[in-house]
């Protein structure tokens, strides 16, 4: 896949997510938490600039391309276990939605990432 076509791809996922959040918000109030658009922005770059570095890595050594997507998706754990980690020292109280909204969002951007560079590696074997 290339870059244009990801890139396309993802902000049409992407306003996919936000309008299905958007949905859930008005009809389930409590199923979305208070920093929800901020947990999604954040992942939604994340995911944007993981891929992207993936991507780098795959064109400039195609035999390493499978360490260059894990590298990123490392990355990409680090920085949003460190999000998270911040978000709950600041946090008073427990937040089970948080934690909920922010796992299911970070699962869903990195599948899409991750069936993304996939097809780049597919591409390549033939």
């Amino acid at each position: 896949m290339s870059l244009r076509k990801f890139i396309v791809a993802y902000f049409i996922y992407t306003l996919v997510l936000a309008g299905v959040a958007v949905l859930l918000k008005n009809l389930l109030p409590s199923v979305i938490a208070d920093q929800f658009w901020l947990v999604f922005g954040f992942l939604a770059g994340l995911t944007l600039i993981a891929y992207l570095l993936a991507h780098l890595g795959i064109k400039r050594n195609p035999q390493t391309g499978v360490f260059a997507i894990l590298g990123s998706v490392i990355l990409k754990m680090l920085f949003a276990m460190s999000f998270v980690l911040i978000y709950s020292l600041k946090q008073v109280k427990g937040d089970l939605v948080f934690a909920l909204n922010f796992f299911s969002l970070y699962l869903l951007f990195t599948l899409f990432e991750i069936l993304g560079l996939l097809r780049n590696l597919r591409h390549q074997n033939k």
